[in-house]
């Protein structure tokens, strides 16, 4: 388990887990999962960072080092 600030930028955009898993092309249940502090896989990483309309450079800000 690691901690991560996805729930904080979801929230602070104002979106709704599946919204988000709608943009990412993920599960609502990845999502919750990720949030939770679950690891994922980098390309998944890539795809919420993106979906949460970021760039991959702001990859630490969502997912700080640990993963």
């Amino acid at each position: 388990m690691s901690l991560n600030r996805v729930m904080q930028i979801r929230e602070e955009r104002l979106m709704s887990k599946a919204e988000l898993a709608r943009k990412a092309e993920l599960s609502p249940l990845t999502i919750s999962r990720i949030e939770q502090g679950c690891a994922c896989r980098v390309d998944t990483m890539r795809k919420i960072i993106l979906a949460l309309g970021l760039d991959l450079s702001d990859k630490k800000k969502v997912f700080p080092e640990g993963e």
